[in-house]
């Protein structure tokens, strides 16, 4: 994540910078309730937004087809718009008995190109109460963009967002969203063109115009946005054996996509939809899009793709998050938010970072942000059985909804996180995981496992030092320097736990108390 700027503002916090999530500004964020009208589905999404990485609180969606024949026709889906009446109906109940409220509902492109769109936005008002929100293609693509924000801050790129009735385009520059174009190229619209060669020469000529208009976008990155590439980007999962089912931070390269759009195209459709876990309405749209997607990677020939969970609802959210807030690393402050929420001792992970980084004097920036984010996790899970916490952590920290991680990032933290609870990861279940990471990553995950794991024994007070650690390749030397405060700490288990260490950095172990001569070596 190149891209990610990370706002360190205050000394006294370090590289943390000072907690947001319990600002006033932040907590007016808890529970934001959308609900997104589009083309194919319906969907009520209730976030947690405090975290700057928001929770799902609540997600229902459902697929009503409003703009199904929409091209024939000129009007909505009659079926489609009982069921999303229907759905909104309920979605408002369910707001009302969670205390949400007031709901922002926004429509696309099918409500806004219907004959009787303004007829079905009326009866949704009269019903609910609710005011459906229609806005354009041009905002659609600056929304879904902000969503790629909110995972991404300071992105630069091409996000492209699918949806049944339209497409969009928006370009990312330093965090910024910039030009911005809509299309008729949603998988719906183009089913309703049944001669297979007029429909390929639109969606070509389509490409060309879109490209035109966005100026030279070649050679970026490409962030998909919409359930009709994430249905693209799960079969080629399948397609890999890849290990990890987590769409969000997915990054293909152009010519696997191409290799994943042939296998879909000579594979039967329903096997892997079977296979793959996807919706048959999902599914049904899955080569319409397939079309268009070859097309774009020829035409603007991004240098990768990424899938972005985050679109046009997350993009709401943003809107309403306040500046300070919007700079902040995603990862970092979830994960703050996390150890506030659950941690026994509150507070200490920052303490733990300060105690481990010695170890890791030449890590990158990017690494760094992750060592803070296994600190900050290493205590929330002790809730779980002790004989099953070192799965509980991996398989909550690979799976759990966060942003700005890439899947090796992912992995990486997992490790770590698995060694804070055990010293092995042989003949784990989640080995086929491993295999994201190279192996040297997966060493210096063991060693940050095993310094939290040493650290863990050793707290005072959240923000009271217990000692220090110095190490030296070089000399093959690894030293603990303890706090007279915390020698009564140092028992037992702790001794074996800084042993462990030492044995897993390939170094010899000493201990000794600060101010005091004498020194313990470490076997």
């Amino acid at each position: 994540m190149n891209e990610q700027k990370i706002v360190d503002d205050g000394a006294d916090w370090g590289p943390f910078g000072r907690p947001l999530f319990d600002s006033l500004k932040a907590r007016a964020l808890s529970r934001v309730g959308v609900i997104d009208v589009g083309s194919n589905s319906v969907r009520l999404v209730i976030f947690d937004g405090a975290a700057r990485s928001p929770a799902y609180f609540y997600n229902e969606k459902i697929m009503a087809g409003l703009g199904a024949g929409m091209a024939d026709t000129g009007h909505l889906n009659p079926e489609g718009r009982k069921r999303a009446l229907s759905a909104i109906r309920r979605f408002v109940a369910v707001a009302e008995g969670l205390g949400i409220g007031p709901l922002t509902a926004v429509a696309t492109a099918a409500v806004r190109e219907a004959s009787d769109g303004p007829k079905f936005r009326e009866d949704v008002l009269r019903e609910t109460g609710l005011k459906l929100w229609v806005i354009d293609g041009q905002e659609e693509a600056r929304l879904s963009a902000q969503g790629v924000l909110l995972g991404w801050p300071g992105s630069y790129g091409l996000v492209c967002d699918i949806g049944g009735s339209s497409l969009e385009l928006a370009d990312l520059s330093e965090g910024r969203v910039g030009r911005r174009v809509t299309s008729a190229l949603g998988p719906l619209k183009l089913r309703e063109i049944k001669n297979k060669k007029k429909r390929h020469t639109f969606v070509k000529d389509t490409v060309k115009d879109l490209f035109s208009e966005m100026g030279d976008e070649t050679g970026k990155r490409l962030f998909l946005v919409g359930g009709s590439w994430r249905a693209i980007a799960r079969i080629d999962m399948e397609r890999r054996g890849y290990p990890l089912t987590v769409l969000h931070e997915y990054r293909m390269t152009p010519g696997r996509v191409i290799k994943t759009l042939k296998y879909i195209e000579e594979n039967d459709l329903n096997e892997l939809r079977s296979r793959c876990g996807i919706g048959e309405s999902r599914m049904a749209l899955v080569p319409y899009a397939v079309r268009v997607l070859r097309e774009i990677i020829a035409r603007f020939k991004p240098k990768d793709i990424a899938i972005s969970s985050y679109g046009i609802r997350e993009g709401m959210l943003y809107e309403q998050m306040p500046a300070e807030l919007r700079e902040r690393d995603p990862l970092i402050e979830a994960c703050r938010f996390a150890e506030a929420k659950d941690a026994r001792l509150p507070g200490f992970g920052k303490t733990l970072y300060e105690f481990v980084l010695p170890l890791f004097g030449r890590a990158s920036p990017q690494r760094k942000r992750i060592i803070r984010a296994a600190c900050l996790l290493h205590d929330v899970s002790w809730r779980a059985h002790p004989d099953y916490r070192h799965e509980v952590v991996f398989d909550n920290t690979t799976r759990a909804n966060l942003g700005g991680l890439k899947h090796s990032e992912r992995v990486f933290l997992g490790i770590s996180l698995l060694h804070r609870y055990t010293n092995k990861r042989d003949g784990s279940r989640f080995e086929p995981l491993f295999q994201l990471v190279d192996e040297a990553d997966q060493k210096s995950a063991e060693v940050l496992g095993k310094a939290m794991r040493l650290g863990a024994m050793l707290w005072i007070k959240a923000d009271k030092q217990p000692g220090k650690l110095k190490y030296s390749g070089k000399s093959g030397k690894l030293e603990l320097i303890l706090q007279e405060a915390a020698t009564p700490l140092f028992g037992e288990v702790a001794e074996a736990r800084f042993k462990t260490l030492a044995a897993a950095l390939g170094v010899e172990g000493e201990v000794r108390t600060k101010g005091a001569r004498r020194k313990k070596k470490a076997d």
